[in-house]
């Protein structure tokens, strides 16, 4: 069943197969579907809202803007509610995420992403059939969980949205950003609105997984049971494992899962969707399907 990455046609046409005959469907999503959908990190996009921080900081993307070391709390959180509200309240760019989801809502499907940005639920999956393992762009946690705060998030919404329009933004009824005309856009918020943990007291920061003070709240649990559970129960059922541009940053999470499963279950398909990097092991290339090209593209096809 392997096709080479270059046979797009025969690929889709195999994939069309494989999903109508599948009886469950397990979705492994990697930033490159968000990126498909239009949140890119660079370019037009970052330097609406952050031109700022170029000239000032020499910032030339939001990726990498999130590990700067600001000089003060209140650049720090200026920098992180606009990077929080693009990526996670403004309206998403395209339809990406909705068209994944007319291609699966009728099947036993479950997601498993890395992304943080809540594209699948804001999109119309169920959020029962989700497991974000990385966090959640929508959460705050303690920066140093302890006691009532250990295993506990924060939705941070109408704080990032206090902060925005303290430094001179405009948010439209969708939850758009806008920069008025003529704005002057403070590069910092008012020293009161720095976020503290109401359980300890800490400074606040993103649930985003980078040491081991990342807080895996009870949300975060019960959907990893749920996953859990969802693969014991499809194990000797007609699977198809579609992993959606899945890069080499975090492997262990979906990618090598998907191959492992692959290989040891009888009755499953894998499907690498990749711009530059579909490929498949040989102990499973039998039993794969790898398209190179564009995600959005890809989908819109199917």
């Amino acid at each position: 069943m392997y096709i080479r990455p270059e046979d797009t046609e025969n690929g889709l046409e195999k994939l069309r197969i494989a999903l109508g005959e599948a009886d469950a469907v397990i979705i492994g999503a990697g930033a490159g579907l968000s990126t498909a959908a239009g949140y890119t990190y660079s370019g037009d996009r970052f330097d609406k809202y952050f031109s700022d921080f170029v000239r000032e900081y020499n910032i030339n993307d939001m990726y990498s803007g999130g590990f700067y070391p600001f000089p003060d709390m209140e650049t720090y959180w200026s920098w992180w509610s606009r990077h929080i509200w693009v990526n996670r309240y403004v309206p998403i760019p395209n339809d990406t995420y909705e068209t994944l989801y007319d291609l699966v809502k009728d099947k036993d499907y479950f997601v498993i992403t890395t992304n943080v940005d809540h594209c699948f639920q804001r999109s119309g999956f169920d959020k029962k059939r989700l497991f974000y393992t990385q966090g959640d762009y929508g959460l705050l946690q303690s920066s140093n969980p302890h006691g009532a705060s250990a295993h506990k998030t924060y939705d941070n919404e109408d704080i990032c949205r206090e902060m925005l329009l303290a430094q001179g933004f405009e948010i439209g009824s969708d939850n758009e950003l806008i920069v008025p005309e003529g704005a002057d856009i403070k590069m910092r918020i008012p020293s009161e609105l720095i976020p503290r943990c109401p359980d300890d007291g800490e400074l606040m920061t993103t649930n985003l997984r980078a040491d081991d003070r990342f807080v895996e709240d009870e949300g975060w649990h019960v959907a990893a049971e749920r996953y859990e559970e969802f693969l014991r129960r499809h194990e000797g059922v007609k699977t198809l494992l579609l992993e959606a541009a899945v890069g080499y940053n975090t492997p262990g999470i979906i990618k090598y899962p998907f191959w492992r499963m692959t290989y040891e279950w009888s009755d499953a398909t894998y499907a690498c969707l990749n711009m530059g990097e579909a490929y498949a092991p040989d102990e499973i290339k039998f039993k794969s399907i790898c398209i190179n090209g564009d995600l959005k593209e890809i989908l819109e096809e199917l």
